[in-house]
């Protein structure tokens, strides 16, 4: 894959990121790593303004901006400690969804509670609010990114990692379903979770052929 294929396929995840109102105006970033180099979203633009030689080229290694001259966004310091960090990494998703944020006013862990959840995103994390774009956020980030594929950031967002673009998208949408399922099912009760025994049976003996079979069907 060339660069201008990684280029145009952070294009394309941009635009569904906006489209499904994970984002509202300039927010959210998301990067995807390519040969030694991460691909961000430049600061101060929308990301389906996005045109694909606009987003920013930096060396995972040194942290330096290696190509057009655009800043990279303000919170690239989480996206690079997460890569040097995780060489597992190849795609980081960085949104705002209102779901989300609502349930991380609650100060709470999000539960497992059904199949599609527990095969394709596991436990999600959380880390107490920090400012963003400051390198305080990108330190607390720094051990979550080792334990788990989702990150809730509290009054703040979500941050998932994939394998690929389409990996981190999916579990983006995944826990802004959990966190929507999880806030209605309150308001009536007290939500029924997955035991630990369930949550174990599908992780351990599902989640890998579920995730496979997805991403293949959906080239």
């Amino acid at each position: 894959m060339k660069s201008m294929a990684i280029r145009k396929e952070l294009c394309k995840y941009a635009d569904k990121i906006v489209k499904n109102r994970l984002v509202v105006g300039p927010g959210g970033n998301i990067s995807a790593r390519f040969e030694g180099k991460m691909y961000l979203s430049p600061s101060g633009f929308a990301l389906d303004e996005i045109e694909p030689e606009q987003w920013v080229e930096v060396d995972i290694k040194t942290g330096e901006v290696t190509d057009n001259g655009l800043r990279p966004s303000s919170e690239v310091l989480m996206h690079l400690y997460a890569y040097q960090a995780n060489d597992e990494i190849q795609a980081i998703v960085h949104t705002h969804p209102p779901n989300c944020i609502a349930f991380t006013l609650l100060d709470e862990d999000l539960p497992i509670m059904f199949p599609d959840q527990a095969a394709l995103v596991g436990r999600t994390a959380r880390i107490p609010y920090v400012m963003p774009t400051d390198e305080k956020l990108a330190n607390a980030l720094l051990p979550k990114v080792n334990e788990a594929s989702s990150i809730l950031l509290m009054n703040h967002g979500l941050v998932t990692t994939g394998r690929n673009l389409r990996e981190a998208y999916y579990r983006t949408e995944v826990v802004e379903e959990s966190a929507k399922i999880y806030i209605i099912a309150s308001s009536i009760k007290e939500p029924k979770i997955l035991t630990e025994e369930e949550f174990q049976e599908i992780a351990n003996l599902e989640s890998e052929k579920y995730r496979i079979k997805l991403l293949q069907e959906q080239e």
